[in-house]
């Protein structure tokens, strides 16, 4: 995970091919809770109040605002769903991991 939180995201043009299946499992082996689901990888933080929640939210909103590299955000009381793909390339793209990796950085 270290080896992507200094990276920045770069523009992908379309073409431009996603990572393998092989590459995705093999790099998810260093961000321990995100997962593979429905052509995104995805990661649950749960989070003691909505306060905090919203928090982490805006962070995370100010991290993909930063990278112009936005997810989805699925948001509750105490916890929030992030998921990221690369649209342009239809796929998985190591700018998900970097901020997926930036996202990890907020807990550290």
């Amino acid at each position: 995970m270290k080896a992507f939180s200094g990276r920045l995201c770069r523009p992908l043009p379309r073409g431009t091919p996603p990572l393998s299946a092989a590459e995705v499992d093999a790099l998810l082996r260093d961000f321990p809770g995100w997962t593979l689901q429905q052509g995104a990888i995805s990661k649950t933080f749960s989070f003691p109040d909505y306060h905090r929640t919203l928090a982490f939210v805006n962070a995370v909103a100010w991290i993909a605002q930063q990278q112009d590299h936005h997810p989805e955000l699925i948001v509750s009381y105490d916890h929030c769903r992030v998921s990221f793909n690369t649209h342009s390339i239809g796929g998985i793209s190591e700018n998900d991991f970097i901020c997926a990796a930036r996202i990890e950085g907020l807990f550290a």
